[in-house]
């Protein structure tokens, strides 16, 4: 009760500081409505590592939610029959464990939360989604709605899609393309090392690589191919002293977190001077670890980058760091965003048709379509896979050109090198969905 309290107080004493971000981007943050919502909040139960060795990302997703609640509130919150209700983020700490994240769950249930969010590992998603399914089958009454924002496993929207889960993170598969995109055009590159976590997650990305890579570019060789356990390695030299014996001219690896930070400091201290090719190597510590080895060898793939070169874009960056100024608060997830935006879009629309429940707002969720700072995402109804544009950019210094802002104060940016459309980035399913 003292966190809910907290967290309202907290969207009250935040709206001017909204409202005058807002005003950069014209549309962006609508200043508070005449009459702010009083109703009964709709509880969002979020399932992270909030601890353990990936507690900073857990703490950057618990930013970004935070963040795109204050927004829908400032404007009145979800519009509804019986009047406005605001959002609220509920913490829950799975500690970075599939069993603790099982718990988390309980304990939401236990509460009374019917909408849960999680992200941070493939294994703990594929968990939940077995225990959802089960448990909406066997208590109809209260059913609980599975919103995804980092989860990459493919299979997940494949053949274990589910009507209860939404995912809003491209998929593995979807990243690896956009990757391959640009390092298909690399015509000097001809060895490459693979290097990815022992999970779901990590060997789905290294099994994608080793396609992609055999349709579109056979000449190049794979000089080694490593899973290692996940947040357990404290030492990556070995790695990448076995990487640069290798001579492989790049690493592709989708590690995350801790794993790639340390990862990338490890390959710089040993003098390793190849590129990276990555799915999250441009925050949470990895460009201050590669410092100014990384300049041009660095590549990333997101759904959105802060130097993103728009007026919308640059106003929606400089009002995140408004709200989290502190350079260590950096890493705002443009897709986080879109998806309590596409909740309360199918929440407003469930309302305005019948009764409020976790099937109603999965209906409605299905349909969503929506539009922040110039970038516009829709959910796919067949798999429930959200469609976005995905960009592919390189770091570099701060000031270079393309770089306005930098990452978490490191000095290090990154400079957008390749847009593709959600057309472009969209792929085929063997989802079956089955609906109640």
């Amino acid at each position: 009760m003292n966190h809910l309290l907290q967290t309202l107080s907290s969207v009250r004493r935040r709206a001017l500081v909204v409202t005058l971000a807002g005003a950069l981007g014209g549309v962006l943050l609508p200043a508070m409505a005449a009459t702010p919502p009083t109703g009964a909040p709709i509880r969002i139960g979020m399932i992270e590592g909030l601890s353990g060795p990936f507690a900073n990302t857990g703490e950057a997703v618990f930013r970004n939610l935070v963040w795109a609640t204050e927004r829908v509130n400032a404007r009145g919150g979800v519009k509804l029959p019986g009047g406005n209700r605001p959002l609220v983020i509920e913490r829950f700490d799975s500690k970075g464990q599939t069993e603790e994240s099982l718990s988390a769950l309980r304990s939401a249930l236990d509460r009374g939360i019917t909408i849960v969010t999680q992200g941070n590992s493939s294994a703990a998603a594929s968990a939940l989604l077995e225990a959802i399914n089960k448990h909406n089958e066997r208590d109809t009454a209260r059913q609980v709605l599975f919103l995804n924002y980092s989860a990459g496993d493919p299979v997940l929207t494949n053949e274990k899609c589910s009507f209860w889960h939404f995912r809003f993170d491209p998929h593995a598969d979807m990243r690896m393309g956009a990757l391959m995109n640009v390092l298909r055009e690399d015509k000097q590159l001809k060895k490459v090392y693979l290097i990815g976590q022992d999970y779901s997650f990590g060997q789905a990305v290294l099994r994608e690589a080793r396609s992609q890579l055999a349709e579109q570019r056979p000449d190049i060789s794979i000089v080694g191919e490593e899973l290692h356990p996940v947040g357990r390695v404290k030492e990556f030299l070995p790695y990448a002293a076995k990487i640069k014996a290798s001579g492989a001219q790049a690493v592709l690896t989708g590690n995350w977190g801790n794993d790639l930070t340390l990862l990338v400091k490890a390959a710089r201290e040993a003098g390793y001077e190849g590129s990276f090719y990555t799915f999250y190597g441009n925050a949470l510590g990895a460009p201050a670890a590669m410092g100014d080895a990384g300049i041009g060898k660095v590549i990333a793939v997101a759904d959105w980058f802060p130097n993103v070169p728009t007026a919308e874009s640059e106003a929606f960056y400089r009002s995140f760091r408004e709200r989290f100024p502190k350079p260590a608060d950096d890493y705002v997830h443009m897709r986080m965003q879109l998806m309590i935006e596409s909740l309360a879009q199918a929440i407003e629309r469930a309302g305005a048709a019948g009764p409020i429940n976790a099937a109603s707002i999965a209906a409605q969720l299905e349909k969503a379509d929506v539009t922040l700072a110039g970038q516009r995402a829709r959910m796919r109804a067949a798999d429930h896979q959200f469609q976005q544009s995905l960009a592919v950019a390189v770091m570099d210094r701060q000031g270079a050109p393309g770089v306005q802002f930098d990452v978490e104060g490191s000095g290090y940016g990154f400079r957008v090198i390749r847009n593709l459309s959600a057309q472009q980035a969209e792929q085929r399913h063997s989802c079956n969905m089955q609906r109640p």
